[in-house]
């Protein structure tokens, strides 16, 4: 059973009826799930990743003034019912940079760790200077009851409320780092038989490109580690996931890598055509990265770097 439908089940039997029993005039007000750090958030756990950092709890989310009321006699009945009711052990070590987010926070604090700002982004820079990672972060995870709806309300905002010119940016970003690493660089190292540039410029490509990838999906690309895996699940271009992989583990033919290359740079403006984000012909990632960049509308993000967003 996965961390996250471990950690579901403990609140559902131990922590749901201890919350309506002991705190009912906060029940209809507050949320609780599992999400943050930990590949147990993205549901991604298993026997190897438990050997570390690994517990079962819950998190309880409070507004500011709830937390003000309740949060010091909320914090304390959490612990009691982790003695009392003890969830299941599961033997693992803790480590140095291992951190918990079980417990009792305010809705607030969640989004200052994960993003940086208190909530949804509310301008376009902080969506456009927000790490990707850190919004797949802030919506991974499960909420198992939300009494208010104001946790799951600012997920759903940051889920579906990028504006199209940052999407549209961010995509531009991607693509002309790709076409710069994979499609110039990649090739040019080699010739200067600079073996570890030629390997550090796939490493960028295909950086650039899974993101590129989660984009196209309106999603967001997740800590390095994690990147394949969640790709893999992505209902467009996921099955991209093995190319991109070849690239980094594959044998050092690099006439069959710059063909990959290639191919892969052929099937994202084959899905930006798709989605009627351009129009042109060519297999330049660069040209459609200017393409997308002519589309936007606000003349802030439009004078940026071309690369600036990835």
């Amino acid at each position: 059973m996965r961390g996250i439908d471990l950690d579901r089940e403990y609140f559902e039997r131990a922590g749901k009826p201890m919350l309506q029993r002991d705190f009912p005039e906060l029940w209809q007000r507050l949320a609780a799930g599992m999400a943050g750090h930990g590949s147990e958030c993205f549901g991604f756990d298993d026997e190897i990743s438990r050997d570390h950092d690994f517990k079962i709890g819950f998190t309880i989310y409070l507004s500011r003034e709830d937390e003000e009321k309740y949060g010091f006699a909320l914090g304390r009945a959490y612990l009691k019912l982790l003695k009392d009711v003890p969830p299941q052990k599961i033997a693992s070590r803790e480590s140095a940079l291992g951190e918990t987010e079980y417990g009792v926070t305010t809705i607030e604090k969640f989004f200052l760790r994960h993003l940086g700002i208190p909530g949804a982004p509310r301008n376009w820079r902080e969506w456009l200077y927000t790490p990707d990672y850190a919004f797949a972060e802030a919506l991974n995870g499960a909420v198992f009851y939300d009494g208010s709806g104001e946790f799951s309300r600012i997920r759903n905002e940051i889920a579906t409320g990028m504006p199209r010119d940052v999407r549209l940016k961010k995509l531009a970003a991607y693509l002309a780092t790709a076409a710069q690493s994979g499609q110039y660089n990649y090739p040019r190292c080699l010739k200067h038989g600079e073996k570890g540039a030629a390997h550090l410029a796939l490493d960028e490509f295909v950086r650039a490109a899974g993101n590129a990838l989660f984009l196209l999906n309106h999603a967001f690309g997740c800590y390095y580690k994690w990147l394949f895996r969640a790709m893999r699940a992505l209902p467009r271009l996921g099955d991209l996931a093995d190319a991109l992989e070849f690239l980094l583990t594959g044998n050092d033919d690099s006439a069959a890598k710059t063909e990959v290359v290639e191919l892969i740079a052929t099937q994202i403006i084959a899905e930006l055509k798709r989605q009627q984000l351009v129009s042109g012909n060519g297999n330049d990632l660069e040209k459609f990265a200017f393409e997308l960049r002519c589309a936007i509308v606000n003349r802030e993000i439009a004078s940026l770097h071309i690369m600036e967003g990835a």
